[in-house]
């Protein structure tokens, strides 16, 4: 039994979307259209009748019964055709009462042109719900407020006021923006450089469309080849990064952020929070969801070229070819400066070059050929250096010289745009190189005046691979990933509360990270000196004397930490000057005692930060660092948003400068990399789980260059904020992307005894359904893909990955897992999967059930779950399109209430259910 819905989701996908109402219209009404020079209702009128659509314009003036030449209604309602648009150019006043009618009648789509909402304050704000109240009465979505409006260059659509004149070229790059201002620039730009848009898009305010739904929609337009966003401020984290992180697998996401300086918060209970600043945090959502971010509106445009004309590179090692040594250096330093390598060549490229260049040759990269390099020089150069396994991708730099022809040389570089690695090119000068650098960008190999500037593209292209390279591994499932007790968490912050702190203590802070298996070095409290001195002796000297309290956060900012202490003296004194600190400079009632701990041995060890703290946008922030008392001075750095697995934690580790000292440097061992990775995975679990977590340190996360040992990772301080005891569970910060849904983990027994789990899938389950699509017969393959395929393409690599590593938010995929007793080996007896369609409240389902494991009513269990999760989402329907040949499924689906009815193809049925 298995159903075949794949070509049923590419059809359903395309038959139901609701921006069609906007982008694609059959008909439109002007609502505040003008003759009045000047004015937003004349301009935006002019430009649809100046460009046609294909589509009929009304428009709507109470006041004239014609505007430009064209008959006006008093109002939508009296508009005597269905209107698919509606563009609001009316006073911010007038919108939610405009809205309402455009609703009652049935309208699909607005347009808001108008401002005066939020940007001016409470009163905007207040209307600006008005409107989403009118909106959320129908099925309508809105674009704006205060936005210049939307093109479709492709069908002629300028739904804009953007110059009369201004109607974009049609091409490959759907642009989206949250200025209006900026968009006329970007439009003026593009006609100089003669680049074509397939949608250019001013967003405004996103109180209803949001950059979720735009990228959804780009991603199914089939004139799009990339996205290009100016943003300002992210709006629906979890809806941008979620279509984000979809779309960039196949379409290339290059945003522009403003605002990159903001500083980031002033007061903070812990380092995290000091160190965590907002923009820092939109790098990580962008590297976590496969998006490119760049630093100018050139770089917008450059890299959507780019990647749209070659491969991306595999690495970050460039080879520079050049025919003059100053301007390779000046690729060379922009090109190490930013992050990049410069290729080592390899011993046979190096003989290879021996033999064929002057014995003057740079005989290293950059190649310099020297300045007497003629056509043929470039091309068996090029030709070498082309199979040199060490390098990613290759810069060819000419400067006119007086052998030098740089249309013949051009012309001897076409073929390498064809060798699988990014080859770029810049041809310096003017005149001379113009019909050069035409032939190669004719042949697909982008040519830039200067060769720093290539250098900048190809580093942007290799950050661009890393990015996605994360969304396309397959991670480890943690060792012990169960071993976490949250309700001693849940306990120990609940007690917390009822006492009316916020502050956890340091003890009660490692219990909770104890109690999601981070080692934390033992730590008992002494409430008087004598008490400390029989704690260290059980311990065994030296210990460590820290403050303890209830209130005080840095305990170094009070002289509270004692380290080192061989006898008894020195804890008894060590005692005395803590508690005397203390008093004096944040009074007695702070102080209650000490903590005594043993002195950890710091010889060949690393002391780094791992900390949560709360961002104003994205949630739950996580960040991992160098450590120390020095942390924010050093300001080595990443942060990243939870949850983690094992490839996610290891790409926050490879951000920092200290990640090289990890590995092993200057005689020293590395540290247990794989142990330090799920001790990153437990954390981001427990940040995700224990919600009312506002900031927590461990600072420092003491690691050794040593095999695993009680002490190789272990805690020594800890601190924990939580959130406002006021604050409703409603209220606690979202996550940015969704977690693991622990909620819908059950076990279930088949009809003949088996016991399985059914669970959601993980990324981790890659090598489990490998081994389930081995055991799959032709003729299941062929009920659930509608024709066979071959198992190497079924077990893909990045096919699999995409099954496997799904956002929450947009699908359900439930596996039957089963544990053999024996080998404790898992399988993958079956697996539902339910995927929302773009836009809509519905979503399509599939199944698939190992040959071996049908008719234990493994489907039956998996279907009924699934239409579970469809209720707890909201779903208004669950659908599938089914072989009627495929009796098994089309039994399940009637016995669980779905209608079954033909299709035009009657080798086709379609199942249906309302939730």
């Amino acid at each position: 039994m298995q159903l075949g819905s794949d070509r049923a989701y590419d059809i359903l996908r395309t038959q139901h979307q609701p921006l069609d109402a906007i982008f694609a219209p059959k008909s439109i009404a002007v609502i505040g259209a003008s003759e009045r020079e000047n004015s937003v209702g004349r301009t935006v009128l002019w430009n649809l009748i100046s460009h046609p659509f294909g589509g009929t314009v009304f428009p709507v003036n109470p006041k004239r019964h014609s505007v430009l030449g064209i008959k006006a209604y008093p109002n939508i309602a009296a508009v005597p055709e269905p209107v698919d648009l509606v563009i609001v150019a009316t006073p911010a006043l007038t919108v939610p009462s405009v809205i309402g009618e455009c609703v009652d009648v049935g309208v699909k789509g607005a347009i808001v042109l108008s401002a005066g909402f939020k940007e001016i304050g409470t009163v905007g704000a207040e209307l600006e719900q008005q409107v989403l109240q009118q909106v959320r009465r129908g099925k309508m979505r809105l674009i704006g407020p205060n936005c210049l409006g939307v093109m479709n260059p492709h069908t002629g659509l300028n739904a804009t006021f953007a110059n009369s004149m201004s109607m974009a070229l049609p091409g490959k790059v759907g642009f989206i923006s949250q200025s209006g201002a900026l968009c006329t620039a970007i439009l003026d730009w593009s006609f100089h450089e003669n680049v074509g848009f397939s949608a250019f898009i001013s967003i405004g305010s996103m109180l209803d469309v949001g950059w979720g739904d735009l990228i959804d929609y780009l991603s199914d337009d089939p004139h799009t080849e990339s996205i290009v966003i100016y943003m300002e401020s992210i709006g629906n984290a979890r809806s941008f990064l979620s279509a984000a992180r979809e779309v960039a697998l196949t379409k290339p996401i290059i945003v522009i952020k403003a605002g990159r300086t903001a500083a980031a918060a002033k007061a903070a209970a812990s380092h995290t929070g000091a160190l965590t600043g907002s923009d820092a945090v939109f790098d990580a959502a962008f590297r976590r969801s496969g998006v490119l971010r760049v630093k100018s509106i050139a770089d917008l445009f450059d890299m959507a070229e780019v990647l749209a004309k070659q491969p991306r590179p595999k690495g970050p090692r460039l080879t520079i070819i050049t025919n003059a040594g100053g301007p390779g250096v000046l690729a060379a330093d922009a090109l190490i400066t930013d992050g990049g390598e410069l290729a080592e060549l390899s011993k046979e490229t190096y003989e290879a070059l021996n033999q064929l260049l002057p014995p003057q040759w740079s005989h290293n990269n950059p190649i310099d050929l020297l300045g007497d390099a003629d056509p043929i020089r470039y091309a068996k150069a090029l030709e070498i250096i082309a199979k040199d396994p060490n390098s990613d991708g290759f810069l060819t730099i000419l400067t006119p010289q007086a052998m030098t022809d740089p249309t013949q040389t051009a012309y001897q570089l076409k073929p390498l745009a064809q060798i699988g690695k990014p080859v770029l090119a810049s041809w310096m000068g003017d005149a001379d190189v113009e019909a050069g650098a035409e032939i190669l960008n004719q042949a697909l190999i982008p040519t830039f005046p200067f060769p720093d500037m290539a250098a900048h593209v190809f580093n942007y292209m290799w950050r661009y691979t890393y990015n996605l390279r994360a969304l396309y591994e397959t991670p480890v499932l943690p060792d012990n990933a169960d071993i976490c007790d949250r309700t001693i968490a849940e306990t120990i912050i609940q007690q917390a509360r009822q006492a009316g702190r916020t502050l956890l203590t340091e003890v009660e802070s490692k219990q909770v990270l104890a109690a999601y298996g981070i080692p934390t070095v033992a730590t008992q409290i002494a409430t008087n000196a004598e008490e400390a001195v029989k704690l260290a002796e059980e311990i065994g000297y030296p210990v460590v004397l820290k403050v303890f309290s209830q209130t005080i956060t840095h305990k170094t900012d009070v002289d509270g930490v004692h380290l080192n202490l061989h006898n008894a003296d020195a804890v008894h004194e060590a005692y005395n000057a803590i508690a005397s600190s203390v008093t004096a400079k944040v009074g007695a009632n702070s102080f209650a005692g000490v903590t005594v701990q043993p002195m950890i041995d710091l010889r060949n060890s690393y002391e780094l930060i791992l900390g949560s703290s709360i961002d104003a946008q994205f949630g739950p922030v996580l960040l991992f660092g160098t450590g120390g008392q020095l942390v924010e001075v050093f300001q080595d750095k990443a942060l990243g948003l939870p949850p983690l697995n094992t490839t996610l934690a290891r790409r926050m580790m490879e951000q920092t400068r200290i990640y090289k000292a990890l590995q092993g440097v200057r005689g020293r061992k590395a540290v247990n990399l794989e142990a330090l990775e799920q001790l990153l995975v437990r954390f981001s679990q427990l940040v995700v789980e224990q919600r009312l977590i506002k900031e927590i340190d461990i600072n420092p996360l003491l690691v050794k260059a040593e095999e695993i040992s009680q002490n190789s990772l272990v805690a020594l301080d800890a601190r924990i904020v939580l959130h406002n005891l006021d604050i409703t569970e409603a209220q606690l910060p979202k996550l940015a992307i969704r977690p693991y849904p622990t909620q819908y983990v059950s076990s279930w027994t088949t009809r003949n005894g088996i016991e399985v789990t059914i669970r959601p899938i993980r990324p981790e389950d890659e090598p489990l359904m490998i081994k389930l699509h081995k055991t799959l017969s032709e003729e299941s393959v062929f009920f659930r893909y509608f024709h066979l395929i071959k198992l190497s393409q079924r077990i893909a690599h990045e096919r699999l990955t995409r099954l496997c590593f799904i956002d929450y938010d947009r699908e359900m995929a439930l596996v039957a897992d089963y544990q053999n007793p024996e080998t404790e080996e898992h399988e993958l007896l079956a697996i539902g999967r339910l995927s929302k369609l773009h836009g809509t409240n519905e979503a399509e389902f599939a199944m698939l059930v190992s040959d071996r494991y049908q008719c234990q009513g493994l489907g039956t269990e998996l279907l009924k779950r699934l239409l579970q999760v469809g209720r707890d989402e909201n779903l208004t329907l669950i659908s599938a399109e089914i072989l009627a040949e495929n009796s098994a499924m089309r039994r399940v689906c009637e016995k669980l209430g779905f209608r079954i009815h033909p299709t035009a193809e009657g080798s086709v049925v379609r199942a249906e259910m309302i939730t």
